[in-house]
């Protein structure tokens, strides 16, 4: 990348971390169930992403029944983190949600241990240990606040895991494809996850008010395509571990805007424990080797 360059990407990765911010802002803004919002929020995007489909026939004409395989797993793992973490914005603050979501980098490196042994130093062990104590503190603050505010601890928790475990199929077949096949299929299967879901559960597809479809799209522009998709673009131009920061910019963000919009407050120990979390996870993408 030659220096001309380095601002403009700069500047788009700066976009994409305010943009992924704003995605619990909006959660709470709806009143619809949070399995509706997320399958909205997936279907829209592929909605707004099709009219470059015909452009990559040819990629997805090629891929084997293995691709489709692991590209639907994925799909399930990220229907089920949006399910989990929507879920526990209702129950928690925005600020214990999003600063326990940034475990997800330290869950892909346990993961890829015990599956690939992927080599961990201490460094990374320390910044793990440390990001897990800061959990646990946040756990039991919010167990002195109320018992619902440690489920939506604890749902936030599970669902960096699932996030997780599907950014590890994702590293896997973006070896294969290209970021638009990838992203476009597995927003669908996560989508339509989600559908089944809902359609089990009983909850309705149509009947909702403007403002709930506004919310829905809003999910689909800002933090999914401004911020998702285009961390997952800017991974061809900038480092890694570089893009990989992007999780400890979201709960500072969020938690500004929840301050801001939804009038929430931290509390010493929220701030204290969640500083503890950036912390850690700072140093573990630090010192972490691809």
């Amino acid at each position: 990348m030659n220096r001309t360059n380095k601002v403009p990407y700069e500047l788009l990765y700066i976009i994409g971390i305010i943009a992924i911010s704003f995605s619990s802002i909006f959660v709470r803004w709806s009143n619809a169930d949070v399995a509706v919002i997320a399958m909205y929020r997936l279907y829209l995007t592929n909605l707004l992403m099709l009219p470059l489909v015909w452009r990559y026939r040819r990629e997805w004409m090629g891929l084997s029944a293995r691709h489709w395989g692991i590209l639907a797993l994925s799909g399930i793992m990220l229907g089920l983190h949006f399910l989990l973490w929507m879920a526990s914005l209702r129950l928690t603050t925005v600020a214990s949600s999003t600063v326990i979501l940034t475990l997800e980098p330290v869950f892909v490196m346990i993961g890829s241990f015990l599956l690939f042994r992927t080599k961990v130093n201490r460094m990374m062990l320390a910044g793990i240990s440390i990001a897990m104590v800061g959990s646990i503190v946040i756990g039991s603050s919010d167990f002195q606040l109320s018992g619902d505010a440690l489920v939506g601890d604890v749902l936030s928790m599970l669902g960096a895991l699932a996030v997780a475990v599907h950014m590890m199929f994702g590293k896997h077949l973006r070896k294969d494809m290209s970021a638009f096949v990838y992203n476009f299929s597995v927003f669908f299967f996560a989508a339509t996850s989600l559908a089944v879901y809902n359609a089990a559960k009983g909850n309705p597809f149509v009947g909702y008010d403007a403002s709930e479809w506004g919310n829905f799209l809003l999910l689909a522009i800002v933090p999914t395509l401004f911020g998702h998709y285009l961390f997952n673009w800017l991974l061809k131009y900038m480092n890694t571990a570089a893009v990989s920061m992007s999780v400890l910019g979201e709960p500072v963000i969020a938690s500004v805007l929840a301050w801001v919009l939804l009038k929430e407050s931290l509390t010493a120990y929220q701030l204290g424990a969640g500083l503890f979390i950036l912390f850690g996870v700072w140093l573990f993408i630090r010192h972490g080797k691809e």
